[in-house]
C-alpha cells in the first residue's frame, strides 16, 4: 500500500496539538511563539549572528554531553552536523520569531532545538517530528536551559558584531586622519559657545574628530573582551541543575575550538551572571558613546558648511543629492542628517535597555529579548553610518581657504594671540576698536605700533603650531 503524502504534520505539546508544515523544520513551540509574538517588524533571521552562535552553542553542548557520556556518539555526531550547518547559514528562514517576545528567550531557544533537531532527523533518515529518535528538548537541549543559552548566544553574537563596527569606526577615523593632514596649514577661527574664538587649523579640527572617534573605539574594545564571559553550564539560575559533571568545562573548551576566540571563559559566579545583565548596559552605553561623537562631528560640519552664503560657508560637503523639490540648486547636508538620526535611535534603545536592565528579578531578567533587539540594531546602523559618513561625506570635503584666513585677519579674536606680548588691556582695546569699526585687529596693532607686520604673522604662526 502506498504512503500517501501530505503537506502538513501534527506535532503535540501540554497545550494541545499543531498543524504545520510538514518541510518545516521548526516545531510545536515556534508555532506556538509565532502566533503569540506579532510586536515588531523585526525577525530573528535578520540577525545571522545570532542563529550562527545559537548553532555554535548547541554544537558546543552535544560535543560535551557527547565527551561525559551523556549523549550517544550518533546522535550527537547528527546535532553536530546540522549546528554547523545552520552556523554556516543554512536554514536561516526557518528561525522566523519576532525579536520582541516574553520568556527572556525561550520561544528563541525553542525555535533553534526544534530546527537543528529536525535537520539532524533528516540526516540520518528520519522524517521531521520524528522526535521519538532524536528530540529538541532531551538531546540538542541536553545540559542546557534558555536561562545560559540565550545570553551565551547574544555576547557571541554580539562579540561579533562588535568587531564589524570597530572596522567600520576604523574607516571614519582613517578617513578624519587623512583630511587633519590635507587642511593641516589651512588657518581657520575656532570659536567657543558659538563665537569667535582664536585661531586654529582645520586640521586640528578634524584631528581632534578623529581622536574623539578613536575614544569611542577604545570603550567598545574593552567592553567587547568582557563580553566573552559566559554562564554556559549554569542552565537555569545558574547551579548547574540538569547538567553532567564536566559538561561545562568541556562546552567552553568546544567553544573556543569552533571560534578561535581563545578568551571565552566561564563566568566564575554562574548565579550572578545568569541574573545580571549589566554588560549589555555597558555594552548599550560604549555604543551611544560612539554615536553621540559621531553625531558630534555631523553638527559641527553642518554648522561649518552652512550657508554657503550667509552662513559660516567654511567647507564644502559632497553634493549627494537635489536638497529640494521646490528650490532649484539646493542641496543640503544628507548624509550628517542621517548620523545625527542614528545617534538619536541608539540613544533611545539606550534607555531602553537601561529600564530593561533595571527591571529583571532575582535569579533571571526575563528582558533580554528587547535589549538583544536594541544592541543588534544600535550596532548595524552605527556601522553602516560609520561606513557611509566616511566615504560619502567626509572623503569629499573641501575647504573655502581663503574665506578661512580673511576671517582670521579681521577678527577681533586675534587679540588673544597677541595678549602675552602687548598685554592684556592692550589687546582689549584692540578687540573693542576691531568690533565698533570693522577694522582687522592686524592692522590696527601694526598701526598702533604695537606690533610689526612680522611679529604678527610670527603670532599667528605660533598659536597654529606651524
Amino acid at each position: 500500500m502506498t504512503e500517501v503524502q501530505t503537506d502538513h504534520r501534527t506535532e503535540i505539546d501540554l497545550i494541545g496539538t499543531v498543524e504545520l508544515p510538514a518541510d518545516a523544520y521548526y516545531g510545536v513551540n515556534t508555532v506556538r511563539a509565532a502566533e503569540n509574538f506579532q510586536l515588531s517588524s523585526t525577525r530573528l533571521n535578520q540577525f545571522p549572528e545570532l542563529i550562527a552562535a545559537l548553532a555554535i552553542i548547541k554544537q558546543a553542548a552535544a560535543a560535551a554531553n557527547r565527551d561525559v557520556g551523556a549523549l550517544d556518539a550518533t546522535i550527537a555526531g547528527a546535532i553536530i552536523e546540522a549546528s554547523k550547518e545552520i552556523a554556516s547559514g543554512q536554514l536561516h528562514e526557518q528561525f522566523i520569531l519576532d525579536m520582541i517576545q516574553g520568556g527572556a528567550g525561550t520561544s528563541t531557544n525553542m525555535n533553534a532545538n526544534e530546527v537543528i533537531a529536525n535537520r539532524a532527523l533528516e540526516q540520518m533518515g528520519h522524517s521531521k517530528g520524528d522526535y521519538e529518535v532524536l528530540h529538541p528538548l532531551n538531546h540538542v537541549n541536553m545540559g542546557q536551559s534558555t536561562n545560559d543559552v540565550y545570553p551565551s548566544a547574544l555576547k557571541l553574537a554580539l562579540h561579533q558584531m562588535t568587531g564589524d563596527l570597530l572596522n567600520s569606526l576604523a574607516v571614519l577615523k582613517e578617513s578624519l586622519q587623512s583630511k587633519a593632514k590635507e587642511f593641516n596649514s589651512t588657518v581657520k577661527m575656532g570659536r567657543t559657545q558659538m563665537q569667535i574664538a582664536v585661531p586654529m587649523s582645520l586640521g586640528q579640527e578634524f584631528g581632534a574628530w578623529a581622536v574623539m572617534i578613536e575614544r569611542a573605539e577604545t570603550g567598545l574594545q574593552r567592553v567587547r573582551f568582557d563580553l566573552l564571559e559566559l554562564n554556559l553550564g549554569g542552565t537555569a539560575i545558574g547551579t548547574g541543575i540538569n547538567a553532567n559533571e564536566g559538561y561545562r568545562e568541556r562546552a567552553i573548551e568546544h567553544l573556543r575550538e569552533i571560534t578561535g576566540l581563545n578568551g571565552i571563559a566561564s563566568a566564575s559566579n554562574l548565579i550572578a551572571a545568569t541574573a545580571d545583565t549589566q554588560i549589555f548596559v555597558d555594552l548599550s552605553g560604549a555604543l551611544k558613546r560612539a554615536a553621540t561623537t559621531m553625531s558630534k562631528i555631523a553638527n559641527d560640519l553642518r554648522l561649518l558648511s552652512s550657508g554657503p552664503s550667509g552662513g559660516f560657508g567654511e567647507v564644502n560637503l559632497p553634493a549627494r543629492q537635489a536638497g529640494s523639490s521646490i528650490m532649484p540648486g539646493k542641496v543640503n547636508p544628507v548624509i550628517p542628517e542621517a548620523v545625527n538620526q542614528v545617534a538619536f535611535q541608539v540613544a533611545g534603545h539606550d534607555t531602553a535597555i537601561t529600564m530593561a536592565s533595571e527591571a529583571g528579578q532575582l535569579e533571571l531578567n526575563p528582558f533580554e529579548p528587547i535589549m538583544a533587539r536594541g544592541l543588534f540594531d544600535s550596532i548595524m546602523t552605527l556601522s553602516n553610518a560609520a561606513t557611509m559618513f566616511a566615504e560619502k561625506c567626509i572623503d569629499g570635503i573641501t575647504a573655502n581657504a581663503e574665506l578661512m584666513r580673511d576671517v582670521v585677519e579681521g577678527s577681533a579674536g586675534l587679540a588673544t594671540v597677541f595678549s602675552p606680548v602687548v598685554g592684556y588691556k592692550a589687546a582689549t582695546a584692540l578687540a573693542v576698536e576691531a568690533n565698533t569699526t570693522g577694522a582687522k585687529v592686524t592692522d590696527l596693532a601694526v598701526d598702533k605700533g604695537l606690533l610689526s607686520k612680522m611679529q604678527v604673522q610670527q603670532l599667528i604662526n605660533d598659536a597654529l603650531e606651524i
